[in-house]
């Protein structure tokens, strides 16, 4: 026992995914998403250096407005498969979330979400039920995966508004620090 205790420190000490996530995205990083629905397209973006932060217009509605910061924009970006021949058939849902310029691992729900201004955006013509709108309802998470990939995790619902996505789960490939 006397043994065994000591080598159990060693092995916990030397291993390198046990070390806590501490990660700076300095570039862009843009990839297909993995947990699309089958009738459009996902992307996630990691944008650095960069805030967003929601308006209204002179009629009430929240519109965004990203700027230059010190945070890091994440977007993940639902497009519907256009319908040949269809007018107007252009349908696209996002999800907004800035996160630290250091990211950590972090797991919040509801009332938490809006530490990293969680946000859905439903765009299309679809009369009353368009626009941007805090998510209050839900889970985001992001952990390590080994010291070159994180994975992102969310799952939302949002009042009196049809959502196509409502979760995504994504390993992004990075460099630690």
């Amino acid at each position: 026992m006397k043994i065994v205790l000591p080598l159990l420190l060693i092995v916990f000490a030397s291993c390198n995914s046990c070390k806590p996530l501490n990660v700076t995205v300095k570039n862009t990083i843009k990839q297909n998403a993995t947990s699309c629905v089958s009738n459009g397209k996902c992307e996630l973006k990691l944008t650095p250096n960069k805030n967003i932060t929601f308006e209204k217009d002179k009629f009430g509605m929240s519109y965004p407005k990203i700027t230059d910061g010190e945070n890091t924009l994440l977007t993940y970006t639902f497009k519907r498969n256009v319908v040949k021949n269809t007018q107007d058939s252009h349908y696209t849902e996002i999800i907004y979330a800035v996160l630290p310029k250091t990211i950590t691992e972090m797991s919040l729900t509801n009332a938490e979400l809006s530490k990293v201004n969680l946000h859905f955006a439903r765009l299309c013509f679809c009369k009353g039920e368009t626009g941007y709108y805090p998510i209050e309802n839900g889970s985001f998470k992001i952990t390590k995966v080994d010291k070159k990939a994180i994975k992102i995790a969310c799952s939302f619902t949002v009042k009196n508004i049809p959502q196509v996505i409502s979760s995504f789960e994504e390993i992004v490939p990075i460099k630690s620090n």
